[in-house]
């Protein structure tokens, strides 16, 4: 069968009839090819969708005196930015078994001339604060493009290249916070304004929304399981997973849009100064982000977290002490390294949620295919949700560092916060995934609700 005899119009839209990638015939004839196309222009669009997301971690910096707006306004620009992004996580997992993958694709990427156009008029002095911040808070659907890109990648591509598959497409999105730096620094370094960077954008969106529909596929057969999404809110392990989840993403995309503003705000950098620098730690963090997947394939995932929990704690007090001591050069080495860790806490994190399931499955006496589909019915649901919780660290964090600078005019006292929260991490991973002990009797299937069960370093 060709590839256009597996799709049919239908609503006016690509729908794909059948689709089995674990069947390794039809995936060699004619699966990968259409896997790897919609990935290509799913990856576009949750880049531009990233973009679209920090916007506002760049446009603070073009904010000076004639704004009229304190750091601490700023700040909170920012953090409502961050909120709906992650609220909108959990609606964005659920639309693509609704209205298809390329339908939603083309949706959710047209909706970001929303928040792009909506900047490009208001941004000059005199524009009041309660306008500049719906503009912020319209920013927040391109965070969700994350959740339903996510889903709909999942489903194209056979277990066996789920985890390269997702960690590109992760990847790839996660680099659309450099990129929109680096358009900002050319951009002030060009003396250009704001809008010269969102006349820049705001055709990109078109084009990207342009390319879902005329490249990308629905499939019919994926569907929303409402009893799977109820379970996994009932298990403990989702909310544990959330809580490390918040750790590493929430620590990536908080300093992502906060990491300019410090530099502003602490140490008196021009937009230009900070804007060379803004973008190298969310790029490296989005670059190692497969590595760490990698090695927790090797390692297992918990003792890559586990471990990785350390580095950002140790890092997290050098930042304290360039703090104190007011050393640049120090701060924004250590912020760097912290940033790379948050990165890799990212992919040896999500590595953790499909193993941890798949464990709790044979522990309850589940084998083969059944203990294999239970763990990948109770992850696919989790995901939607973690992710969600965890970008919800990036909210804590900008409010976090908008009540330092508000209080005591530095972020030391925000760096000790998220110092602590690192360590209750490490306590965490260590305490339910790795430390030993006698396995629990299973004489049945697995519970929602149930007790945490430790399942040690093979998650």
């Amino acid at each position: 069968m060709s590839t256009e005899g597996i799709r049919k119009q239908q609503r006016g839209s690509s729908w794909i009839t059948r689709w089995d990638p674990e069947d390794g015939e039809f995936w060699e004839r004619e699966g990968a090819r259409v896997a790897r196309r919609n990935l290509v222009f799913s990856i576009l669009s949750e880049h531009i969708g990233f973009s679209v997301w920090t916007l506002w971690s760049v446009m603070v910096l073009f904010m000076g005196p004639e704004y009229g707006i304190d750091p601490a306004g700023k700040f909170f620009l920012v953090s409502m930015a961050t909120l709906v992004g992650a609220v909108v996580r959990v609606p964005y997992t659920f639309a693509v078994a609704r209205f298809g993958g390329r339908n939603w694709t083309v949706v959710a990427a047209s909706m970001l001339l929303a928040p792009t156009i909506a900047a490009f008029v208001v941004m000059e002095p005199g524009t009041s604060y309660a306008t500049f911040m719906v503009c912020a808070l319209l920013t927040g659907v391109g965070g969700g493009n994350f959740a339903s890109s996510m889903t709909n990648i999942n489903s194209f591509f056979p277990l066996r290249k789920k985890g390269w598959a997702l960690g590109l497409n992760a990847g790839g999105g996660n680099i659309g916070v450099p990129v929109m730096q680096l358009m900002a620094l050319a951009v002030i370094g060009a003396s250009g304004g704001p809008r010269v960077l969102l006349g820049i954008y705001i055709p990109l969106v078109v084009v990207s929304a342009v390319c879902a529909a005329l490249f990308m596929d629905n499939i019919a057969a994926v569907k929303n399981d409402t009893g799977a999404a109820r379970e996994a809110l009932r298990d403990p392990h989702t909310w544990i997973m959330s809580l490390l989840y918040v750790g590493t993403f929430g620590s990536f995309i908080g300093y992502s849009f906060a990491f300019g503003l410090v530099l502003q705000t602490q140490f008196g950098r021009t937009p230009l100064e900070a804007a060379q620098i803004t973008f190298l730690g969310p790029l490296l963090g989005s670059l190692i982000r497969p590595v760490g997947g990698r090695l927790a394939d090797r390692y297992g995932g918990a003792r890559i977290t586990l471990w990785n929990f350390v580095g950002m704690a140790a890092a997290t007090g050098v930042v304290v002490l360039a703090s104190v001591r007011e050393s640049l050069a120090l701060f924004t080495g250590a912020f760097v390294v912290l940033f790379v860790l948050s990165g890799l806490g990212n992919g040896s994190t999500y590595k953790m949620i499909p193993g941890i399931f798949h464990a709790k499955a044979v522990r309850a006496g589940l084998t083969g295919e059944e203990a294999a589909r239970y763990g990948r019915r109770l992850s696919g649901a989790s995901m939607g949700l973690i992710g969600a919780v965890g970008a919800l660290g990036g909210l804590g964090i900008n409010l976090a560092f908008r009540q330092s600078f508000q209080t005591a005019g530095t972020g030391t006292g925000a760096f000790v916060a998220f110092l602590v929260c690192y360590a209750a991490c490490f306590a965490v991973t260590w305490a339910v995934y790795l430390r030993r002990q006698a396995a629990p009797a299973a004489a049945s299937a697995p519970t929602a609700g149930s007790e945490p069960q430790r399942v040690y370093a093979e998650v």
